[in-house]
């Protein structure tokens, strides 16, 4: 209902822009106006992945499949709920090959396997909370490492929500090269949303 996308999306901004000021910062955040067409937003999304090729350095690990993590692209992929992420990552994926990890599907799915984590986190998201940094970071590691030996690289939808959940991902697993933020405005997230709801069944919608 509106009223709990209005306190997702003020979660969700109280939580990002110091996110989106800290890659600023780094200088490696590119901020993308996503009110347009899926294909003029499309257009902007190539252009700088195809200006971004090189793999992201990785933190030295003694396990082989960290290791392996040091010869792939990461790039996070922020902006608030109904933003149109998804949509883009789905693009990026079929032209590119990359391995798609949506922090809140992998949320999502946790929720939905029954276990007490799953009940825990269900709880959280219909409050419209923030899950905390520990659980969704062991979340991405496990799945980053299922497909390590098959990927060529991981488009992190959604993550990081906070400073810290970036800074902890590039300590333990590796740094990531791009991040693409989508630009929405609230009014346009809400109607996204409202849309979105009539058919998803999700919780958060």
């Amino acid at each position: 209902n509106e009223e709990t996308i209005k306190k997702r999306l003020k979660t969700f901004m109280d939580a990002t822009l110091p996110v989106v000021e800290h890659y600023e910062n780094k200088g490696n955040l590119h901020r993308i106006a996503a009110e347009s067409s899926i294909d003029e937003v499309w257009a902007k999304v190539q252009a700088i992945f195809e200006t971004s090729d090189e793999p992201a350095a990785a933190v030295v690990d003694n396990t082989a499949a960290l290791e392996l993590l040091k010869t792939k692209k990461i790039l996070f992929v922020i902006g608030g709920p109904g933003c149109g992420k998804g949509t883009q990552c789905e693009r990026l994926i079929e032209k590119y090959g990359y391995t798609h990890l949506s922090s809140g599907d992998l949320l999502r799915a946790e929720v939905e396997s029954g276990s007490e984590r799953g009940q825990s986190l269900n709880e959280m998201m219909v409050k419209g909370e923030l899950v905390p940094q520990d659980t969704v970071l062991t979340l991405l590691k496990e799945a980053m490492l299922d497909k390590v030996d098959q990927s060529n690289g991981y488009l992190i939808d959604g993550y990081p929500r906070e400073v810290q959940q970036g800074v902890e991902f590039e300590s333990q697993i590796a740094e990531c090269s791009v991040v693409l933020y989508f630009d929405v405005s609230d009014e346009t997230m809400t109607s996204r949303l409202l849309h979105r709801a009539e058919t998803s069944g999700r919780v958060d919608d």
